[in-house]
């Protein structure tokens, strides 16, 4: 009945040649789009529609066409409702299919492409043989499937995560209730503090020490881990035949500035165009970004998914409902700002081509293409080089479970599926992923393909940005330990020390931060409160022993400043000191945001590179700085 069945088939010379017979393809088109297709082992239609001879409705067209079936209107003649529920609707928007009629027990589907049916009549195990079909216009399936089940898309989008992995039931908790909690623990630690105040002072004091002291033996023995170690030889490049479909998620939410040079960046990615599924994801009620992308000529191998309003408003939310429409065997996410390197995609296929099965996420490189912007773009970019150059890899090669990046970040389909994809309601839903993935035996590889990002370089946004994952941080560790024996039974007890010495210490250094400042009090010969308890000089140690974990962490900035592409940025180390302080204003922020609205996405603005290279160089210069500001590969 399969007229078209299976890849060898779709390639055949007698369909190619109907589309030339038909005048829809010329010859040299289709030796070209045949000749890929078998480099490739993709299917004939996906090399023409790839390439823009055939759009996805004139292909399905062409396949009624050839095999003389029907070539239907949903909107007059839409499936049956007996049937159409039959399947699940993840698997009927990734193949396009939707069951249309039943007749004497047999059920008829609409279907977009024979390639695609094929692999899903493999998926759900049903005889193709047996199983009659006809044709309609990928788009109106889409639509049909968007619309017939939008309530149900956009609950499941909301709740993908297993309740007992999720944050979300905190909804249950309403405001009042988190309110009247703070307000009781509030007036318990206001009266400590007033009873008792250099005693709280103290505790709080050796807490602070002894987490500093903690992180910088964890980033020291990271650190001495990856430097230590001998380079990983890369490996051979994927065999072009198998050579997976990779669907990249580009969430996007009033994006003006960035949007046209986003997809010139794409333009450049060098990955076969036939294997390539591009999804910009854009929440409905979006105008702006809308308005953006439909002034924009898209290539076909990009596509719009619209989210529906609903709520958490969050990135993993409109991720989660996107995950559904993707193509691809490797589910990737860019960031609306971000400039990934042209052949990044190659390598992501060559680390999982020859990574074994458990690994099930790359992390890449994340940098910062405009780190000259000023003092604030200058730092980011350090912490950053240290954070995703020597600390992350350093802990991966200690055996941690590492936190994910928000992007560069590449899935394998099944299992990102199987554990239900993002948290909607976490902010940081990176991160948690992480440790959701650890948790299930799954891990994660830093590889060496690097991401361009805009460094946020205004005082106020960046706090902003920062506050949102520490919030998420602290969100991704309550809901970890909510049964702390099971994440001991799941990590092991390696990897649940990791867990606890990231988390605690991360959020312990930037809630006490004024605490540790205290001691600065002491090396200028002033009086400490903590006179009381220890000798002055017991507290002249203390202050010593900072300032050398002040140049361990210089020592840790400089390396990677050091690295190609970022010496600039040498000279700027020292100033680090007056950087961080800025985190514990954000941290006393997501700690308000906790209370108040804890799955509140303060949105990170983007774009303001290119309005500052374009008020100093002029509106027609410096058209896509993410390009042209960032470093070369070398020193990954």
């Amino acid at each position: 009945m399969l007229a078209l069945q299976g890849k060898s088939t779709a390639a055949g010379s007698s369909f190619g040649q109907y589309l030339v017979s038909s005048d829809r393809i010329s010859a040299s088109n289709l030796m070209q789009a045949r000749s890929e297709a078998r480099r490739l082992n993709c299917s004939l239609g996906a090399s023409l529609t790839a390439s823009g001879l055939l759009s996805g409705d004139e292909l399905a067209a062409a396949q009624a066409g050839f095999t003389g079936l029907a070539f239907v209107a949903l909107d007059e003649a839409p499936p049956e409702d007996s049937v159409c529920d039959l399947f699940d609707t993840s698997l009927l928007l990734r193949y396009r299919v939707i069951p249309w009629r039943e007749t004497g027990g047999t059920v008829t589907f609409v279907i977009a492409d024979s390639d695609s049916f094929t692999d899903f009549l493999n998926h759900v195990r049903l005889d193709a043989d047996a199983v009659p079909f006809v044709f309609a216009a990928p788009s109106d399936i889409i639509d049909w499937l968007t619309t017939h089940h939008r309530e149900a898309l956009t609950r499941r989008a909301a709740a993908r995560v297993p309740e007992a992995e999720s944050c979300r039931t905190w909804e249950r908790h309403t405001n009042g209730k988190r309110l009247a909690l703070t307000t009781l623990g509030l007036g318990v630690f206001g009266t400590t503090v007033f009873l008792y105040p250099r005693l709280t002072f103290a505790i709080f004091a050796v807490w602070a020490i002894a987490t500093l002291l903690i992180s910088c033996m964890l980033r020291i023995a990271a650190y001495s881990a990856e430097i230590s170690a001998e380079p990983d030889d890369a490996p051979p490049p994927c065999p072009a035949h198998a050579m997976p479909r990779i669907s990249v998620l580009v969430p996007l939410f009033k994006e003006r500035e960035i949007a046209g040079a986003l997809l010139r960046r794409l333009a450049r990615l060098s990955y076969p165009k036939s294997l390539l599924d591009v999804v910009l994801v854009v929440e409905e009620n979006d105008r702006l970004t809308k308005e953006t992308i439909a002034a924009a000529d898209l290539p076909p191998w990009i596509s719009v998914v619209d989210v529906p309003e609903g709520v958490p408003k969050t990135k993993p939310r409109a991720m989660n409902y996107a995950l559904d429409f993707c193509k691809g065997d490797i589910i990737g996410i860019w960031d609306a700002e971000d400039a990934p390197a042209a052949d990044q995609l190659e390598t992501v296929a060559r680390y999982f081509h020859h990574a074994p099965d458990d690994v099930v996420c790359l992390q890449g490189v994340l940098d910062y293409y405009n780190s000259r912007q000023n003092w604030l773009a200058r730092c980011f970019t350090i912490e950053y080089a240290a954070w995703f150059r020597l600390i992350l890899p350093g802990m991966a090669r200690l055996g941690f479970a590492i936190p994910l990046g928000g992007t560069t970040l590449f899935f394998r389909r099944a299992p990102l599926e199987e554990l239900g994809g993002w948290d909607a309601h976490n902010v940081t839903e990176d991160a948690d992923l992480g440790f959701r993935l650890a948790r299930h035996g799954y891990r994660t590889e830093v590889v060496p393909t690097r991401t361009g990002e805009e460094a946020n370089c205004k005082a106020w946004p960046w706090i902003r940005q920062r506050s949102r994952w520490l919030k998420g941080y602290m969100v991704t560790y309550l809901v970890h330990m909510r049964a702390p024996l099971l994440l001991l039974r799941q990590l092991g007890p390696w990897r649940f020390l990791g867990f606890q010495v990231h988390f605690v210490t991360a959020l312990s250094q930037v809630m006490l931060a004024p605490v540790l400042w205290s001691f600065w009090l002491v090396l200028f010969g002033l009086p400490h409160p903590l006179e009381q308890f220890v000798s002055r000089d017991l507290l002249m140690a203390l202050g010593l022993a900072f300032l050398a974990i002040e140049l361990i962490n210089a020592l840790i900035n400089a390396t990677a400043a050091a690295r190609p592409g970022l010496r600039h940025l040498f000279v700027w180390v020292p100033t680090m000191h007056f950087y961080y302080p800025l985190g514990a204003i954000a941290a006393y922020k997501a700690l308000y945001e906790l209370v108040i609205k804890p799955f509140y996405w303060d949105k990170t603005k983007h774009g303001l590179s290119l309005a500052h290279l374009r008020k100093r160089q002029g509106s027609s210069a410096a058209s896509d700085p993410g390009i042209e500001l960032q470093p070369g590969h070398e020193g990954l």
